[in-house]
C-alpha cells in the first residue's frame, strides 16, 4: 500500500535476505565449521519464542502490536519485564542465529544496521508515544527495565 511505512518483520526478512546473499557472494573465510553452526538453532529458537510470548503479552490486554499505533496499555509484564522490546531484541537474536549458521563473517555486518534502524526508525518514535500517553506510568517502567536487555 503506498505511503504505508514499512514495519519491523519487513526489515527483518530484508536482513535476512541480506545476510544470506553476503554469505554466498562474500563469503570470506569459515569462522564457524559445522556441526558448531547449529548451535545458531539455539538464538533461532530462543528469538521466535521471545517474539511469540511478547506477541501474547500485547494481545492479552488488547493493544496493538503495530508500531505508530497508539497503545491500549503499557504492558510491563511476562516478556516486558526483562525488556523494553522484546520483539525487536527477539529479531536480533533470529538475525545472530542465522549468522551463526551461516557461519562466515559477511552476515554479521547485518545485525548492527538492523539494531540502529529499529532504535531510530521505530524505539525512539514508540517510546516518545509511551511518554506522552503514560508519562509517570512510562518513566518509573523506563527506569525499572532496560531498553534491550
Amino acid at each position: 500500500m503506498k505511503g504505508e511505512k514499512a514495519l519491523p518483520p519487513k526489515y527483518l526478512m530484508i536482513s535476512v535476505v541480506v545476510m544470506v546473499a553476503l554469505h554466498f557472494l562474500f563469503p570470506g573465510p569459515r569462522l564457524i565449521p559445522t556441526p558448531w553452526n547449529l548451535a545458531g538453532l539455539i538464538p533461532l529458537a530462543l528469538g521466535t519464542v521471545l517474539n511469540i510470548i511478547a506477541d501474547g503479552d500485547l494481545r492479552k490486554v488488547a493493544t496493538t502490536v503495530k508500531p505508530f499505533e497508539e497503545s491500549a496499555a503499557l504492558v510491563s509484564t511476562g516478556a516486558y519485564r526483562i525488556s523494553r522490546h522484546p520483539m525487536y531484541l527477539g529479531f536480533v537474536l533470529i538475525l545472530i542465529g542465522l549468522a551463526v549458521l551461516l557461519g562466515t563473517p559477511t552476515p554479521w555486518v547485518v545485525i548492527p544496521v538492523f539494531i540502529v534502524l529499529m532504535e531510530r526508525v521505530f524505539i525512539v518514535v514508540e517510546e516518545r508515544m509511551l511518554d506522552d500517553r503514560f508519562a509517570q506510568v512510562w518513566l518509573d517502567y523506563r527506569n525499572r527495565v532496560r531498553r534491550w536487555i
